[in-house]
């Protein structure tokens, strides 16, 4: 069986909207975008990277689908766009269809969480959610999610978009915690089903 692992930024707030760029994401007229890049280390990029190596399937909502295929394959530069490109993407959307632009992209048809349990179930890599706010919360409450691994960042950003946006209570266990030097604290929990 297959885990669902989602991957995320985060203030200590709990804000993860627009951790990448200026105009990532401005919707409810957040100014904050691009908060995460003066975070960025060695450490975290060597977390990362380990990360992308184990090799994943990718789930995304249809916004961070759009906003990484606009901006990834662009970027020749670094090694996570082979590793990007090369995975397949896994895409919950009730508005996009097929073909979908990025190589090796597939749209999930019908509602997400079912999508997705049916997914866990098949053999295959892990289905790693990065972003995808909205997703995440979904697959949360379905109790779809078993690992989450949290880029806790050393700021408050009092507004913005958040993780567990909508209560409910979900039990996690610490596994595995990397600070960086920049004050990040990696930090992986595991859901207690």
């Amino acid at each position: 069986m297959r885990k669902v692992i989602v991957l995320n930024n985060l203030t200590l707030d709990g804000v993860m909207q627009g951790p990448g760029r200026p105009d990532e994401d401005t919707r409810d007229g957040f100014t904050h975008g691009g908060w995460a890049g003066p975070y960025n280390d060695a450490v975290k990029g060597q977390a990362m990277g380990e990360g992308m190596s184990k090799g994943a399937d990718l789930l995304f909502g249809r916004r961070t689908y759009e906003d990484f295929f606009a901006v990834w394959p662009k970027r020749t530069d670094n090694p996570f766009t082979p590793v990007l490109d090369a995975a397949r993407k896994y895409v919950a959307s009730r508005t996009l269809t097929e073909p979908l632009p990025w190589q090796n992209s597939v749209l999930l048809h019908g509602d997400a969480t079912d999508a997705v349990a049916r997914l866990k179930q098949e053999d295959g890599l892990d289905l790693l959610v990065m972003g995808s706010g909205v997703l995440a919360e979904s697959l949360r409450r379905r109790g779809l999610v078993d690992e989450y691994i949290l880029m806790i960042h050393p700021l408050v950003l009092g507004t913005g978009r958040r993780l567990f946006a909508d209560g409910g209570m979900s039990s996690l266990t610490l596994v595995k915690s990397v600070p960086t030097t920049t004050g990040v604290i990696i930090a992986t929990y595991r859901t207690d089903a």
